[in-house]
């Protein structure tokens, strides 16, 4: 969704002029199988990973509209089918293997809407760059100086945080550390979308931007708070494109602030420290920050290396995205060029996760949040290290293998290491 300079120029834009486009129809479709054996775990709680065999699948299929409503305006309109689980229910893993199963809640299918939005383009002049048809993109074309407005339901993520090596679970990394800042607890319901508005600042090498958006009036729901004073999500972000020895790189950097009705684990303790319940002390207007560095730096026309860090206050229970406190995540993607497979890519990275002292005290206590809480911890960064490699299906989709390698799970270093296989079949058009 989100196009700047950098993108355009690692993406191979055509060069040609290329007449402004009224409507675009896309559709894309992903299927996950993932498992793991048995591990060893000498206890579980209600919210850990199962320490036995086990497989599960995921089914998504999202179909893009699009429309030029007008000069600099375009109108989209996203429907989304679901179906399927992720591993454990998506329980005991701070950063979970299937990035699919953000939007994935049932077992049954389900068909929503995803996103409706309109985005104003101005164009303030500069060079112009050729923008191809794409997935709730309209060809044409758009200056290097612009503003752009987004307002409607959309996914944080669509906008804020992106990088080219590590962004998109249906084709990328899967681990949810590694297409995302796993530190920004970004405002969504349970499948990753939310209403909100967006305004950015292109000037050449340069972008700012700036959102609001609506958090879930409890944690881990679908039902967004409607009482926005009190329950929002604010997010700022800049990024300066560069660079270097004739190779293309970015540095983003984020800051955000939440409000809802959150609950803080200090008085989780206080008021039961036998077996604390963080949902017993939520009140409106609750507070959480936090920042986030996210950077890409190609080495050559086929490779390229990323790194994302995150950092929140902890203080509050975490409400919209994972349970991560602390994060780095780094890693190297490449295409498959160098051994006669230019359409294929692959990638491997690296995680390490972790929380704060108050949310160490709850878990220790026997508390739980909506994803981890192995009742009593002994405590230790999670770590993760994702590998795959996709295999082009011509220039309509692909096949993936995958294996994900956990440590230290849940920040539990009495459960684990535990290994998690997956394939991926992605069509689109």
């Amino acid at each position: 969704m989100r196009i700047t300079a950098l993108a355009l120029a690692m993406s191979g834009v055509v060069l040609h002029a290329q007449a402004p486009e009224s409507w675009s129809f896309h559709a894309q479709l992903t299927y996950q199988l993932q498992g793991h054996g048995s591990f060893d775990a000498p206890y579980e709680g209600q919210n850990s990973l199962e320490n036995r065999k086990e497989i599960r699948g995921s089914y998504t299929t999202t179909l893009y509209l699009g429309h030029r409503a007008w000069k600099g305006g375009e109108a989209y309109a996203d429907m989304e089918m679901q179906a399927g689980s992720g591993i454990s229910k998506v329980l005991g893993l701070a950063a979970p293997s299937n990035g699919e199963t953000y939007r994935v809640d049932s077992t049954t299918l389900k068909v929503g809407l995803a996103r409706l939005f309109l985005r104003q383009t101005w164009n303030l002049g500069g060079d112009s760059a050729v923008i191809e048809d794409g997935q709730n993109q309209l060809a044409g074309s758009q200056d290097r100086r612009r503003v752009v407005l987004t307002v409607g339901k959309f996914s944080g993520t669509d906008i804020f945080d992106g990088n080219t090596y590590a962004h998109d679970a249906r084709t990328q990394f899967n681990n949810w550390s590694l297409w995302a800042n796993a530190a920004w607890d970004y405002p969504a319901d349970t499948r990753g979308y939310t209403w909100g508005a967006a305004l950015e600042w292109y000037r050449d090498a340069w972008a700012l931007r700036f959102g609001a958006m609506m958090e879930p009036q409890a944690a881990n729901e679908m039902q967004l708070d409607h009482d926005v004073r009190r329950a929002h999500g604010l997010v700022f972000e800049c990024e300066h494109d560069h660079s270097i020895g004739g190779q293309n790189g970015a540095i983003r950097l984020l800051a955000f602030e939440n409000r809802a009705r959150m609950g803080i684990y200090e008085e989780a303790i206080a008021q039961d420290p036998a077996a604390p319940d963080v949902t017993a002390t939520r009140a409106p207007g609750r507070e959480k920050h936090g920042f986030g560095v996210n950077a890409e730096q190609a080495i050559t026309a086929d490779m390229g290396l990323f790194l994302r860090a995150g950092w929140n206050d902890g203080k509050t229970e975490s409400w919209a995205f994972t349970e991560v406190e602390r994060t780095l995540a780094m890693g190297l993607s490449s295409s498959g060029r160098a051994w006669g497979r230019e359409q294929d890519h692959c990638g491997v990275g690296i995680v390490l996760n972790g929380i704060n002292q108050d949310h160490r005290d709850y878990l220790a206590a026997g508390g739980y949040g909506f994803m981890v809480g192995d009742g009593r911890l002994n405590d230790a960064a999670e770590q993760v290290l994702d590998a795959y490699y996709a295999i082009a299906l011509s220039r309509y989709g692909s096949f993936s293998l995958e294996a994900q390698r956990f440590r230290n799970l849940a920040f539990n270093q009495d459960r684990g290491p535990a290994t998690v296989f997956g394939v991926r079949l992605h069509l689109q058009f």
